[in-house]
C-alpha cells in the first residue's frame, strides 16, 4: 500500500485538491518525498504537517531534539536504510521497536522494518529536519557502531580503494609503515574517512583530540561538520597513521608540521581518481591536532564566467587580463577562493604563445603549460628570488602566489613597468584598502598609481540547496536596511534554506563568489598620487560603477542563489554616495 499523506492532508483540510496537485508534481520533477514537496512549496511547516497527521492518525507526534535516543535501536537499522525511508529508531521494549516517521502511513516502509528486524513496529511522528539531524547526532557518534561499518565498508572494496602515490620512493621506508599500522581497525578508519571527505567534497577534514573524545570533522561548503566522536583509544593510532602517510616524523610531538599524500581513489562508478593533500599538525594541550587540505583539481573551476561575476565586473577583469602589461591583485581572507579565480585568470591566457610562469607556496594544484614554482624558503627558495629568475626566463605573465613584503612587492612593480602582466594576492578587507596596504608596505604611491591596473576583492557564500529552498517573507524595510532601494524591497523574492536529504539537511549546496572589482581609473590614480583615504578612493570607485562586496550579494540573494544571512556574515553594508 503505498502512502496516503497526501489524502489525508486533504481530508484534513490543511491543503486543497490543486495544492496536492502542484505538490506532486513539484515531487516527481525535484524526486524528493511528497512531504519535503509539500513543506518546500510552503503549504506547511514541518510542524503544521506533522502535527496533522498526528490527530488524524492519532500517533504522537515527538521532538526528537528532546527524546532519547537508546544505541541498541540505532544498532537495528543500517543508516542507509534510515536515510532512504527518512525513519529513526528510537527504542526497543521486548518484541517493540519504536520508530520515528515522517510518513506513517507508508505501510510498505513499516512492513520492510518489520521483516528486518523481526520486531513489531510501533510508529511515532517526527519531522524531516529532525530526523535528518539525528542521523548525524546518534549514527556518526555511537563509536562501536561507527568502526563496524567503516571496517564493513573496506573489507567489501577488498582495501584497493586507496592507493598511497610516492612521490620519492627511495625515501619510504615501507618497514617502519608496516610496523606502525599493522592493526587493520587503524588502517580502515583512515583510508574510509579519507574515501568518505573526497566523495562528499569536503575542502578539509580534522583530526581534533579533546580531554575526553577524539572528534573528526569535515568542512563542507565552508562549514565544519562532526563526522564522528570516537573513544580516545583511537587518538594515538590515527594520527600516528596520517603523519606515516605525509613523511612526518612520528617520534615528534612538540613541534608543527607538515607533510603531503598523494592518493589514488576508486570511485563507486568504477573509475579512479586523484587527489593532493596537504597534512598539517599543530601541538595542542591534548595531544596533535592534523588538518588534512583536500586538493581535488575536479572541484576546481577554471572558467572564469562560472565564479559568479557580474557582468559589468567580469568586463572590466577582461578587459585587465588581455593588457601586456599591470598588476592584476586578488584580495580576500584564507579561503576566500583566491587561488581558484587566480588559476582561472591565468588559464584563460594559457597558449602556446605565452610563456607563463607562478611563483606559489605552494603550488596547489598543477596546469598543463604554466611553469609553476614551489616556494621553499628554508633554502632561501623566496617569491622575491624566484621572481629575480623569471625576469631572466623570458615571460610574458607571472602569478605571484602572495605579496608578503616590500622587497617581492618592489620587483612585481619593476616587472609590470618593463612590459609584464603581473597577478598575485594580498589580504586585505576589500579593493580600496588594498592601496592603503601598498603604501604601509613602504611603496611610493607613484608606482603604485603606474603599474597597478585592477583590484578584485572576494568572499565566498553558500548556495542555497535548490531542492529545498523555501520563500523567505521579509519586511521591505529589512531589505532597504541591508542595502535594497525602495523600489528593489518590494519586488525582491527572496528564499531561505531549509534542509533536505540532498543538502545533509543544510539547506545549502555548492558555493558561489562575491566579487567587488576596482579599476584604477585616470581620476583613481590621481588620488592614489594625492595620497586620498580608502574611504573617499572606494566612494569614487562607486561612483564610477563599482559593483561592492554588498550589493554583489544583494543582486545573488534576488536571484534566489544565496540567503540574507549569508551575505550578511561575509559582507559591510556599504557608503552612500553624496549625490
Amino acid at each position: 500500500m503505498a502512502s496516503n499523506l497526501g489524502e489525508l492532508l486533504v481530508k484534513d483540510k490543511r491543503l486543497s485538491d490543486d495544492q496536492l496537485t502542484e505538490a506532486v508534481t513539484y515531487q516527481d520533477k525535484n524526486d524528493i518525498t511528497l512531504g519535503t514537496a509539500i513543506v518546500s512549496l510552503g503549504f506547511l511547516s514541518e510542524e503544521e504537517m506533522a502535527q496533522a497527521l498526528s490527530r488524524h492518525l492519532g500517533y504522537p507526534y515527538i521532538d526528537l531534539n528532546q527524546f532519547e535516543v537508546y544505541a541498541d535501536a540505532v544498532d537495528l537499522i543500517p543508516i542507509e536504510i534510515a536515510k532512504k525511508y527518512l525513519i529513526m529508531p528510537i527504542h526497543r521494549i521486548r518484541s517493540f521497536l519504536t520508530l520515528a516517521m515522517v510518513d506513517p502511513t507508508d505501510l510498505d516502509i513499516i512492513e520492510d522494518i518489520r521483516f528486518r528486524t523481526a520486531l513489531s513496529i510501533q510508529p511515532v511522528i517526527a519531522s524531516e529536519s529532525s530526523i535528518v539531524a539525528a542521523f548525524s547526532k546518534y549514527y556518526g557518534s555511537n563509536d562501536s557502531l561507527r568502526v563496524k561499518e567503516i571496517i564493513d565498508e573496506i573489507k567489501q572494496v577488498d582495501g584497493a580503494d586507496v592507493n598511497i602515490i610516492e612521490e620519492e620512493e627511495e625515501d619510504y621506508d615501507i618497514e617502519e609503515l608496516v610496523h606502525s599500522t599493522e592493526e587493520a581497525p587503524v588502517i580502515t578508519l583512515v583510508n574510509t574517512v579519507f574515501i568518505d571527505g573526497i566523495k562528499k567534497g569536503a575542502s578539509d577534514i580534522h583530526f581534533e583530540p579533546y580531554e575526553k573524545v577524539f572528534r573528526i570533522r569535515y568542512r563542507l561548503d565552508g562549514t565544519l561538520y562532526e563526522m564522528m566522536n570516537l573513544n580516545l583509544k583511537f587518538k594515538n593510532p590515527v594520527l600516528s597513521r596520517v603523519k606515516i602517510l605525509s613523511n612526518m616524523d612520528i617520534a615528534e610531538k612538540r613541534l608543527p608540521q607538515d607533510g603531503r599524500i598523494k592518493m589514488r581513489v576508486k570511485l563507486e562508478t568504477g573509475t579512479k581518481k586523484e587527489v593532493d593533500m596537504r597534512i598539517s599538525s599543530l601541538p595542542t594541550i591534548f595531544g596533535e591536532k592534523i588538518v588534512v587540505r583536500i586538493l581535488d583539481k575536479e572541484m576546481l573551476k577554471l572558467d572564469l564566467k562560472e565564479l559568479g561575476f557580474e557582468d559589468k565586473s567580469m568586463d572590466n577583469v577582461k578587459k585587465a587580463i588581455v593588457r601586456p602589461w599591470g598588476i592584476v591583485l586578488v584580495t580576500g581572507p584564507t579561503g576566500s577562493g583566491k587561488t581558484n579565480t587566480l588559476y582561472s585568470a591565468i588559464s584563460t591566457l594559457n597558449s602556446m604563445e605565452k610563456n607563463i610562469m607562478t611563483a606559489e607556496d605552494p603550488v596547489e594544484f598543477y596546469i598543463p603549460g604554466i611553469n609553476q614554482v614551489n616556494i621553499r624558503e628554508e633554502i632561501g627558495l623566496t617569491f622575491s628570488t624566484a621572481l629575480r629568475s623569471f625576469l631572466r626566463q623570458d615571460p610574458d605573465i607571472m602569478l605571484i602566489g602572495e605579496m608578503r613584503d616590500f622587497e617581492t612587492v618592489d620587483i612585481a612593480i619593476k616587472a609590470a613597468l618593463t612590459g609584464h602582466l603581473v597577478f598575485s594576492t594580498v589580504h586585505t578587507n576589500d579593493s580600496a584598502s588594498t592601496i592603503m596596504r601598498l603604501v604601509n608596505m613602504d611603496i611610493e604611491p607613484f608606482l603604485i598609481a603606474d603599474s597597478l591596473y585592477l583590484i578584485v576583492a572576494q568572499r565566498l557564500v553558500r548556495r542555497l540547496c535548490k531542492k529545498c529552498r523555501v520563500e523567505h517573507n521579509i519586511i521591505p524595510e529589512a531589505l532597504v536596511d541591508i542595502g535594497f532601494s525602495q523600489d528593489e524591497a518590494k519586488k525582491a523574492k527572496v528564499y531561505k534554506p531549509y534542509g533536505c536529504t540532498a543538502c545533509n539537511n543544510t539547506g545549502y549546496k555548492g558555493r558561489t563568489g562575491l566579487f567587488e572589482v576596482l579599476e584604477v581609473s585616470s581620476q583613481i590614480r590621481d588620488m592614489i598620487l594625492a595620497r586620498e583615504t580608502t574611504n573617499k578612493i572606494k566612494l569614487k570607485a562607486i561612483e564610477e560603477g563599482m559593483i561592492t562586496l554588498r550589493r554583489s550579494g544583494l543582486i545573488k540573494i534576488s536571484q534566489g542563489i544565496t540567503s540574507v544571512e549569508e551575505v550578511l556574515r561575509e559582507t559591510v553594508k556599504d557608503m552612500e554616495v553624496s549625490k
